[in-house]
């Protein structure tokens, strides 16, 4: 299980790559990996973003993220579990969140990706502000999907 903040940009298709390569107890012990890899989009709420920042108090993110994937974890049978998570400044486009899960089965892995994705949308301690056309603007929380 690994979990990383960073506030540099990432290709989370290759951080995918070579965490299951660098674990080479993972090898023949799942039979699916489910990905979610969320990006900053050019609008929020009717409105155009032209960039985000997000902030966070780096202990106490952290250990959130880790005490979400042991959660995780402990549910559902998994093999391994990746978090990383951007912050500081982020454009359009950019890799926000990667979340990927290895299990023996399908439904293990979708699983636990959905609720480490979920989990961290409504309670992770980020908070965002958005560069607007109309200026900056705090985003609140989203509420837990159902």
């Amino acid at each position: 299980m690994t979990v990383r903040l960073l506030a540099e940009a990432f290709d989370p298709w290759r951080e995918i790559v070579h965490h299951q390569e660098a674990q080479s107890a993972l090898a023949g012990k799942f039979g699916a990996t489910t990905v979610f890899v969320g990006t900053l989009r050019d609008f929020n709420q009717d409105r155009a973003v032209r960039a985000m920042t997000l902030e966070h108090y780096a202990p106490m993110t952290q250990k959130h993220l880790e005490r979400v994937a042991a959660e995780a974890s402990s549910r559902w049978p998994i093999a391994d579990l990746l978090v990383i998570h951007r912050y500081g400044e982020l454009s359009p486009n950019d890799p926000i969140v990667c979340v990927a899960v290895w299990a023996e089965r399908r439904e293990a892995a979708f699983a636990a990706c959905r609720y480490v994705i979920d989990e961290l949308k409504t309670r992770a301690p980020f908070w965002k502000q958005e560069q607007t056309p109309q200026g900056r603007r705090w985003v609140a929380p989203e509420p837990k999907a159902e």
